[in-house]
């Protein structure tokens, strides 16, 4: 999968931008605030999620406009496609000029993988980061689960209220069994796909990671579940586990007004060589783990989809050092990748592709290295 070209009209700060990039490595740098997160940005809304930057609708919009429209032109599915997204008050989606019902139909459409400096942090901040790129990366390769999540989250929340008001009215307790009953038959479908996933991740990461590591240090990986689960069970396995930690934890989960075991709970855990790199980790073999992370979800992608998905490495270039670096812009074969960077260094860098210098929301080719 690749881009063939992409258009932008009032989307952030650009009046209208035009990109047709080559089918490898394309690096996008310039001095900060000129446009080239928010490129890179437009590029991972076709995917049919939010925003990586958590932005809302609004933001999107150049100041003093209604609307931003991106017209995007891909190759994907054994044949060329166009894909257009207009942002208003809300987003709409069309694909080869048929309106979606949502941009979530987008999912197992246009395949890509973010990489941005909030990624950095995911193995030494706190498990909900973890738990949004576990998420994230599911619901492109299992579009079923994106619904099985936002159900899941409606009844959470659905069992928190009825907890909170069981102090005051205990005569509803009988109903917490149906609301438990819901519950673990939609943190089963959850926790069976993270399983499966991490599973397969982790064989994949842990080759990336010898790789970055010159063959001198070993990646585990593996899901903590706040209910004693296995990755080997069934669903009707994982959904019995499910009520009988509920009906364990129900005195306290009513002490306290919330739901204290769940998917909701869910952690990853990354070990170098046997070792906590949350609690132990160097800076750069956290980096390190993010970056076989990033590419496992590459190829897993790969294998299910059939597909390439474009790379998006946004601002992490001066986060990384020349070797972690050079991996990045060189060793990354048979995949579109575009590359923002600030630094001229990331440019020098570049054995073959295309690079564009971005000024003022405007980018124009600098420098081609191959004739892609």
């Amino acid at each position: 999968m690749y881009i063939e070209s992409i258009v932008l009209e009032h989307f952030r700060n650009m009046g209208r931008l035009e990109l047709t990039p080559c089918q490898g490595i394309n690096v996008i740098y310039g001095d900060n605030a000129q446009g080239k997160t928010n490129l890179a940005e437009a590029i991972w809304l076709f995917t049919g999620a939010k925003s990586f930057r958590g932005s809302k609708e609004k933001e999107m919009v150049q100041f003093g406009q209604e609307q931003a429209t991106a017209l995007l032109h891909f190759y994907g599915g054994g044949r060329s496609q166009q894909a257009k997204l207009r942002i208003g008050n809300q987003r709409q989606m069309e694909l080869n000029e048929i309106a979606l019902p949502s941009p979530a139909k987008m999912a197992g459409v246009f395949y890509s993988v973010v990489f941005s400096p909030v990624h950095l942090s995911l193995v030494k901040e706190g498990p909900a980061l973890r738990r949004r790129f576990l998420d994230t990366a599911l619901c492109q390769v299992v579009p079923k689960y994106g619904s099985y999540l936002r159900e899941y989250h409606r009844v959470l929340d659905q069992r928190n209220a009825l907890l909170k008001d069981l102090e005051r009215f205990p005569q509803l307790e009988d109903t917490l069994v149906v609301w438990d009953q819901h519950f673990a038959k939609l943190a089963a479908a959850v926790l069976y796909c993270r399983f499966h996933y991490v599973k397969r991740m982790a064989s994949k990461a842990k080759e990336v990671y010898l790789g970055i590591s010159g063959q001198e240090e070993e990646l585990e990986l593996f899901m903590e579940c706040s209910v004693p689960a296995q990755e080997d069970m069934s669903r009707e396995q994982l959904r019995q586990q499910v009520l009988l930690t509920l009906k364990e934890k129900r005195r306290e989960d009513i002490a306290r007004g919330s739901t204290s075991a769940g998917p909701h709970r869910d952690d990853l855990e990354f070990l170098v060589n046997g070792v906590s790199a949350k609690a132990y980790g160097s800076q750069g073999q956290q980096r390190s783990c993010v970056l076989a992370l990033k590419m496992a979800e590459c190829a897993i992608i790969e294998e299910i989809a059939e597909e390439s998905p474009v790379i998006l490495l946004d601002d992490v270039m001066s986060e990384l050092d020349s070797r972690r670096r050079s991996y990045l812009l060189n060793k990354i074969q048979g995949r579109q990748v575009f590359v923002t960077c600030c630094d001229q260094e990331s440019v020098d860098l570049l054995e073959q592709g295309q690079a564009f210098y971005m000024e003022k929301g405007c980018i124009i080719p600098k420098n081609t290295k191959t004739g892609q």
